[in-house]
């Protein structure tokens, strides 16, 4: 299935028409006539899909309910759709992470590239976040001395170094450095600084020599 499109619109026709469109193309469609409702039945946001919702609606603005998803961890793309085009309102969603914004009428292949190029982000997203999650639980598994070896390897200094500043032997250094790699999952330093580097992981240490590969 392409996805699931959840539709935001206070215009019972209008959804009626935008769910008879989707469907016909693949995708499976959740409609709700108020912000509120969504709030309440918070779609999931680790199945792929994105949020189609009007800028301009009763008690909670789009822009609104898009601040409160923000903040509640939502991750699901949204596209907003508006009869009131407004430039200052379209440039506050569109940084406050909103994927497009569509003016109505808007044609059937401008909503359904809309959908797919959000959706299509959304996966993307979705497959690093995964990828993240494996590497923090990876890291995890060092224990504090190999996660102090990592922390100095990472910024590229040699065992010498990693052994004076633990006050250890380079042979015990070595040994442990083996360990991480394999923990990790890694073949290079290049690799494991890499990871670090994804993970936020690289810590400030002292200047010393480069380390070789």
């Amino acid at each position: 299935m392409p996805g699931i499109v959840h539709v935001v619109d206070d215009d019972a026709s209008y959804r009626t028409a935008i769910q008879r469109l989707l469907e016909v193309t693949g995708y499976r469609v959740v409609t709700y006539s108020s912000p509120q409702q969504l709030l309440d039945q918070r779609p999931d946001k680790n199945t792929k899909g994105c949020i189609l919702l009007d800028l301009r609606m009763p008690d909670l603005s789009g822009p609104e309910l898009q601040s409160r998803l923000t903040a509640l961890g939502g991750t699901l793309p949204i596209v907003f759709l508006t009869a009131y085009p407004d430039i200052s309102t379209t440039v506050r969603a569109i940084k406050a992470g909103a994927d497009n914004v569509l003016v109505k009428p808007v044609t059937s292949d401008e909503l359904l590239r809309a959908i797919g190029s959000a959706i299509a982000r959304h996966e993307i997203e979705r497959a690093l976040r995964g990828e993240l999650e494996v590497l923090r639980a990876r890291l995890s598994t060092l224990t504090p001395r190999q996660r102090e070896i990592f922390d100095i390897i990472v910024q590229g200094k040699t065992n010498k170094h990693a052994a004076r500043e633990l006050g250890s032997s380079e042979r015990t250094i070595k040994a442990h450095r083996e360990v991480i790699m394999e923990k990790m999952k890694v073949q290079s330093l290049a690799q494991l600084v890499t990871i670090a580097q994804r993970l936020g992981a690289i810590r400030p240490v002292e200047e010393g020599p480069r380390a070789d590969e």
